[in-house]
């Protein structure tokens, strides 16, 4: 779509969405909207119903440590009729609940465990808040902003003790990165690769 195409689309949105919507932004070929925290499940409704949006791609959390309200939540849509694509942000904080997504789209439901997890945001409504991708009594969030390297535990299974293990994560620093591309490894003046000695002339 055109910018123009999208910048009537947003206005669409926010003057027909009854006080749902508090905004909107074109950027990137993309047409973002922000919606009130309290009527998400409207705004979800009216995309859905009135606009064509039938298809929850996606639901994330994305956090700014310095703000009063931490986290954007970020609802991603599609329109296969229109084959359009959307986006809608609300914001909220570690205790403020955002209502759940569930009634509208039930593909939130994992999506909601996910932003739980990773984040701690709480979906008030939702069927089944537990974690998802963590362990069972893992403590905090990975991925807030401030969720320390050290300190925390991380498990993996051990083949001679033939059970899970919990043992202290490592701290970056003490990890062992490989910077080397491999189409590095293919010039002169960087350290052999695997292998490199079979493209060497025989003499």
């Amino acid at each position: 779509m055109t910018r123009e195409a999208l910048e009537a689309l947003g206005q669409e949105i926010v003057a027909n969405g009854a006080g749902a919507f508090t905004g909107y932004e074109v950027a990137f070929g993309d047409l973002s909207l922000t919606a009130q925290l309290p009527q998400i499940v409207a705004a979800l409704t009216y995309l859905r119903d009135a606009q064509g949006f039938h298809q929850l791609v996606d639901i994330c959390g994305v956090d700014y440590p310095e703000r009063e309200r931490r986290f954007d939540v970020v609802y991603h849509l599609l329109s296969m009729t229109r084959n359009r694509r959307i986006r809608i942000k609300v914001q909220t904080d570690e205790d403020i609940a955002v209502p759940s997504a569930t009634p509208v789209f039930p593909s939130a439901d994992w999506y909601e465990r996910e932003a739980f997890d990773m984040y701690g945001i709480f979906f008030e409504g939702h069927p089944d808040l537990r974690r998802i991708l963590t362990d069972y009594g893992f403590h905090g969030h990975p991925l807030r902003k401030d969720f320390p390297m050290t300190g925390y535990v991380e498990v993996r299974y051990d083949d001679e003790l033939k059970r899970v293990v919990y043992e202290p994560v490592k701290a970056v620093e003490w990890r062992n990165w490989d910077f080397l591309s491999p189409w590095e490894g293919m010039e002169r003046g960087y350290a052999p690769l695997p292998g490199d000695e079979k493209s060497e002339p025989k003499a």
